[in-house]
């Protein structure tokens, strides 16, 4: 699946990483089934969580900016060691 998203700076940060294809657990989070609803992701070391974690909280914040707002962000990143 490719990156499908609707910020431009956002779209132009992935391609300037090369982020050309989403992984399944990429593409889960940005499922327009998943937006605004809490998520619980868990996968493979290497399978792109975090991120699938960035491409969720990214445009909320940026929407913030543009707003010159405060983010309304509320996030739980549990992430152990190895």
């Amino acid at each position: 699946m490719t990156f499908s998203v609707t910020s431009p700076t956002l779209a132009r940060a992935l391609a300037e990483h090369d982020y050309t294809e989403a992984t399944p657990v990429q593409a889960a989070v940005l499922d327009a089934k998943a937006e605004g609803r809490d998520l619980q992701v868990s996968s493979q070391t290497g399978s792109g969580k975090t991120v699938a974690i960035g491409l969720v909280l990214a445009p909320v914040l940026l929407a913030a900016e543009v707003a010159k707002e405060k983010p309304r962000v509320r996030t739980l990143v549990i992430a152990p060691t190895r």
